[in-house]
């Protein structure tokens, strides 16, 4: 995990002696936006038109930021309309690469070696992390975006008049809900496992695990009355909120010692999850195996030999209980 400083690759890992040993994640830096008509959008920078085959999405399977642009793509249907590079599982020295492996698929639009290629074609001296989901514009060869929440909402409408499946995961009357929502999952749970797993005192490890867990126990119980987060609809709370759960035993309870409970012990969020991952779409955004070999395998500093776990069982293919609540349709 590096950085670019000034357009040169540095092999940094995160430095956490300013916080005391607590994680803190920087803020994307490309916020432009596809519309309909390539005006400027919700961030009010430059704007993008939507076309067909015209944008590119870089992802890592394993990568729950890139997940949530992965399932929009696949329940929009817009997998004829949106390519994408997949970058290897590990990642070493030189951050996020397309060496030949497991689930890779190559950068045939920048031929790039390195996923930091990609951000040195934009600005030769950029200066900041690289990370996926990365949207590029091929007409212009420009970042359009490497911000998930935009992306998953640029994806969620501006390309239904193009073809894209119907389906509104954002209405205007539950925007205030889905807003609220979104930032609790976010500072709690989404981003909550990383300040847990990349803690590195600690006073910041106890910190960071209590507030998961107590964000974790309060959505179990809302989820003992609703079906999903905001009443008995799928909402983009819910897509922003499965990729962590999905990789919750798996990686998360392990690797990053958020081990007070497995996922499996809830069992509101067990069964949720289970449907989310039932959703038309959306067990094809998702590869166990793939996340375990980035998580054990790429992260030195937590697990030096490298070993990859084995379990635990996939259960999410399996039935669950969801439909008591309320039907789906």
């Amino acid at each position: 995990m590096g950085r670019l400083e000034n357009g040169v690759w540095i092999d940094q890992w995160y430095n956490t002696k300013e916080t005391k040993g607590r994680y803190v994640r920087k803020a994307s830096t490309y916020r432009n936006w596809i519309t309909v008509d390539g005006e400027a959008g919700l961030t009010g920078k430059s704007g993008y038109k939507a076309e067909k085959d015209r944008y590119h999405l870089y992802i890592s399977w394993a990568c729950p930021w890139a997940h949530r642009a992965l399932i929009y793509r696949s329940i929009k249907g817009l997998q004829d309309m949106i390519s994408i590079s997949s970058v290897n599982a590990i990642m070493r020295s030189k951050g996020w690469t397309f060496d030949e492996g497991y689930r890779v698929t190559p950068d045939t639009v920048n031929n790039s070696d390195y996923l930091y290629e990609v951000y040195l074609k934009e600005d030769k001296n950029y200066s900041g992390r690289v990370t996926v989901p990365l949207l590029w514009d091929k007409k212009t060869s420009t970042i359009v975006n490497n911000e998930s929440a935009d992306i998953i909402r640029m994806f969620n409408s501006e390309f239904d008049h193009l073809g894209a499946k119907e389906g509104n995961y954002r209405p205007t009357e539950k925007q205030d809900d889905i807003e609220k929502m979104n930032t609790f999952i976010y500072e709690n749970i989404n981003n909550g496992v990383y300040r847990s797993g990349f803690s590195t005192t600690q006073e910041a490890y106890d910190e960071a695990i209590e507030t998961l867990c107590a964000g974790l126990d309060k959505l179990d119980n809302l989820l003992s009355r609703q079906r999903y987060l905001i009443g008995n609809e799928i909402t983009e709370s819910d897509w922003r909120f499965i990729p962590t759960l999905l990789r919750f035993d798996s990686v998360y309870h392990g690797h990053f010692k958020c081990n007070k409970k497995k996922l499996r012990e809830y069992d509101n969020l067990f069964h949720y999850t289970k449907d989310l991952f039932q959703y038309p779409g959306v067990s094809e955004t998702y590869d166990d195996t793939y996340s375990k070999l980035h998580y054990y395998g790429s992260h030195e500093t937590i697990n030096p030999t490298g070993i990859v776990s084995h379990g635990p069982k996939f259960e999410f293919d399996e039935p669950h209980n969801r439909g008591k609540l309320n039907a789906r349709d």
